[in-house]
């Protein structure tokens, strides 16, 4: 079996977790905290959404195919609606 390597370091526990905290609240500010998380979720959002963009259009210039097909029906679906009225 493959021995997992953690890319940070250990994770903090309770107690380390509980510092971490305290120090946040001192820095920021009890009032700032939940806009600071709003905003760090927003810009996750953000991230996550690029993401899944280049990875759909790396897909699409592997495999070239997938689109020509799409773009094959379309055109050809055109064609059967405009022969018909």
């Amino acid at each position: 079996m493959a021995q997992m390597i953690p890319l940070f370091g250990p994770v903090p526990g309770g107690m380390e977790m509980m510092v971490i905290l305290l120090i946040a609240v001192l820095l920021f500010g009890a009032n700032k905290i939940p806009k600071l998380a709003r905003s760090t979720g927003e810009a996750m959002g953000e991230f996550k959404k690029g993401r899944q963009e280049v990875e759909e259009e790396l897909r699409e210039m592997q495999d070239p195919d997938t689109t020509t097909t799409t773009e094959t029906d379309t055109a050809t679906e055109t064609e059967t609606d405009t022969n018909t009225n």
